[in-house]
C-alpha cells in the first residue's frame, strides 16, 4: 500500500478516526448508523462509479474498525448490530481477523496469460511452437491463448521477442504465499481461515481496499478514557513511520497526549529475546535439534504449524520481543495495562495465543495509531522534547529488518561461545520461507538458525505501515546507530540474570 496505494490509505484512516473520534467523546454508538454520510458527503462519487457503493463499502470498514464481523450481502442487519457486545474497555477481538468485503471485491480473475496489442503476428509464431497442449494459435490480428486449453507453464510469454504475452494474476492471491485466497460462487475472493496466517499481505496489495482487518481502536479508546494505566510498547519499524523530521521520542510523547501511562521501546523486550534464543540455539542445536527457527514473526511460525507440523518443534520457545517487553512492564507495575504498538496484523492474533494471553492487553497498527492522532487533533512533529529513548540496543532496533533477528542472535550466541560456528540463514515473504523450509525439510538446513519473515523486507513492510520501505530503512540504520547500547549484554534495562 505505502505512497502508491494513497487513495486508500486516506479513506482507510478516516475510517479509523471516525471510531476514534466517537470513543473519545463518548458520543452514542448510533452515531455509526450515518458516519458513511460523514466519510462521503454530497452525492457525487469520488472514488467508485458511485456514492451508494462508497457508503455500503465504508459501513463494512466500520464494522471492522469497531472489531466486528462483516454483515453477509444476502442478510438485512443494521450497521450497528451487535455493537452491545463490543462497547467495552477491553479486547474484544474474535477471530476471523481478516475479511474480504464483498461490496467493494471486483472479482479479479485469477491467474492467466494474456495477449496485448504489442502482438506483431510475427512469421515465426514461436507461441504456438512452444506450447505444449496446443492452447495458442494465430487468429486475425495476432495470438489467441485458448485458456480452456492453457496449463500456465508460461512459455509463450517467455519465448515472445515482443513480450506481447503477460502473466495476470488476482493482487491478493499473487502475494499469499500459503494459498488461502480462493472463490465464491460468483468469482468474488474469499479467504480460507484454515489457511491464513493473518500476515496481511493481502491486504495491501489489493487495489480496491476490498480486504481489511479488524481494529480494537474504539475498545482502547474506551479504555484510555476510563483512566486505566495504560503503557504503550512500540516496535522498532515506527522509526520514519510519522514524518521524515519527526523524531522517535516526538512520537512516544504524542502517544502519551493520547492518554498512555508511558511508552517503551519493544527493543527492550528484543534484547531479551536475543539472549535467550542465543543461548537456546546454543543447548539445542544439534543436541536436540536439527536446526533451530527464529520466533519472532508469529505468521511465520504459524505456516510452519500449518503446513510444516512436525518441524514446529524446532521453532524457538523463547519469547517474542512483545511478549516480554509487556512481562516487563507489568512485574514493575502489577495494575498496568499493555497495548502493542506495531506494523503487523498477526500480532492480534498472537496477543489471544495462551502463552501471550495476560501480558498484551491491545495490539493496534501504525496506521491505526496514526488515526487516533488525527481524532485528537495531534502533530507528532510539533512537540517540543529534551530527552531521547534508550531503552533497546542497536542489535535490538534491527529487529525490524529482515536478517536482524538472526544476525543478533548470531552475534550474542558468538560471544557466549566463541569457537562455535554459527550459521544463519533468512527469508522473508511467505513464498521464500516456505522455499527455505522444504529445504530444512530435505536435511540440506542442519545446524542453522533460521530466521523466517512474513513480509518482504522485514517489519518495516508490515501491512500497518504508512511510509516507503526505503525511507524507513534510512532512518532505522540511523536510530540503530544512535543506540547507547551495542548488545544486549550492554543494556543496563535488561536484568543481570539474563546476561
Amino acid at each position: 500500500m505505502k505512497e502508491s496505494y494513497m487513495s486508500i490509505m486516506n479513506i482507510r484512516r478516516r475510517v479509523f478516526s471516525e471510531v476514534a473520534r466517537i470513543a473519545y467523546e463518548d458520543s452514542d454508538l448510533e452515531e455509526l448508523e450515518d458516519a458513511s454520510y460523514r466519510l462521503f458527503p454530497g452525492e457525487v462519487a469520488t472514488v467508485r462509479e458511485n456514492i451508494f457503493r462508497e457508503r455500503a463499502i465504508a459501513e463494512e470498514m466500520l464494522r471492522l474498525a469497531m472489531g466486528l464481523d462483516i454483515r453477509e450481502v444476502s442478510t438485512y442487519k443494521k450497521v450497528t448490530d451487535g455493537f452491545d457486545k463490543i462497547n467495552i474497555a477491553e479486547n474484544a477481538y474474535e477471530e476471523p481477523l481478516v475479511s474480504v468485503i464483498k461490496f467493494a471485491c471486483e472479482s479479479c480473475p485469477t491467474r492467466a496469460f494474456y495477449v496485448t496489442n504489442n502482438c506483431r503476428k510475427c512469421m515465426a509464431h514461436p507461441c504456438t511452437n512452444v506450447c505444449p497442449v496446443n492452447a495458442v494459435s494465430i487468429g486475425k490480428f495476432g495470438a489467441i491463448i485458448d485458456e480452456e486449453k492453457c496449463v500456465k507453464c508460461g512459455r509463450c510469454k517467455n519465448t515472445c521477442p515482443y513480450n506481447a504475452i503477460v502473466e495476470y494474476e488476482r493482487p491478493c492471491a499473487s502475494v499469499c504465499g500459503v494459498n488461502a485466497i480462493e472463490d465464491d460462487e460468483v468469482g468474488r475472493a474469499v479467504i480460507n481461515h484454515d489457511k491464513c496466517v493473518a500476515c496481511g499481505r493481502c491486504i495491501t496489495q489489493c487495489p480496491f481496499g476490498a480486504i481489511a482487518d479488524k481494529t480494537q481502536i474504539y475498545q482502547l479508546v474506551k479504555a484510555l478514557v476510563s483512566k486505566k494505566k495504560i503503557y504503550a510498547i512500540i516496535a522498532p519499524s515506527f522509526i520514519g513511520q510519522f514524518g521524515a523530521l519527526t523524531t522517535p521520542v516526538q512520537v512516544a510523547e504524542a502517544i502519551k497526549l493520547l492518554g498512555f501511562e508511558d511508552v517503551v521501546e519493544v527493543g527492550l523486550g528484543a534484547d531479551m529475546t536475543t539472549l535467550h534464543e542465543a543461548k537456546e540455539y546454543l543447548e539445542r542445536v544439534p543436541a536436540e535439534i536439527p536446526f533451530m527457527g527464529t520466533s519472532c514473526c508469529y505468521s511465520w511460525s504459524l505456516m510452519i504449524e500449518y503446513n510444516f507440523p512436525e518441524l514446529h518443534p524446532y521453532i524457538s520457545d523463547s519469547g517474542s520481543p512483545m511478549k516480554y517487553t509487556a512481562e516487563y512492564i507489568k512485574e514493575k507495575d502489577p495494575d498496568a495495562y499493555v497495548t502493542f504498538i506495531g506494523p503487523c496484523t498477526s500480532k492480534k492474533l498472537e496477543a489471544i495465543d495462551t502463552k501471550v494471553q495476560g501480558y498484551v492487553d491491545f495490539v493496534i497498527t501504525f496506521e491505526e495509531l496514526m488515526g487516533m492522532f488525527v481524532a485528537k487533533g495531534i502533530e507528532p512533529s510539533e512537540i517540543e522534547v529534551t530527552k531521547e529513548m534508550e531503552d533497546a540496543s542497536s542489535s535490538a532496533r534491527g529487529y525490524a529488518m529482515a536478517g536482524g533477528v538472526a544476525e543478533a542472535v548470531a552475534e550474542v550466541a558468538k560471544k557466549i561461545a566463541p569457537d562455535r560456528e554459527i550459521k544463519i540463514e533468512g527469508a522473508n515473504s511467505l513464498d521464500e520461507c516456505m522455499k527455505m523450509l522444504k529445504l530444512a525439510k530435505a536435511g540440506r538446513k542442519d545446524g542453522y538458525l533460521l530466521e523466517g519473515m512474513a513480509c518482504p523486507g522485514g517489519c518495516i513492510a508490515g501491512v500497518g505501515t504508512i511510509a516507503s520501505t526505503t525511507r524507513v530503512k534510512r532512518a532505522l540504520s540511523k536510530y540503530m546507530k544512535d543506540s547507547e547500547y551495542k548488545t544486549p549484554f550492554e543494556n543496563i534495562h535488561i536484568p543481570e540474570s539474563l546476561k
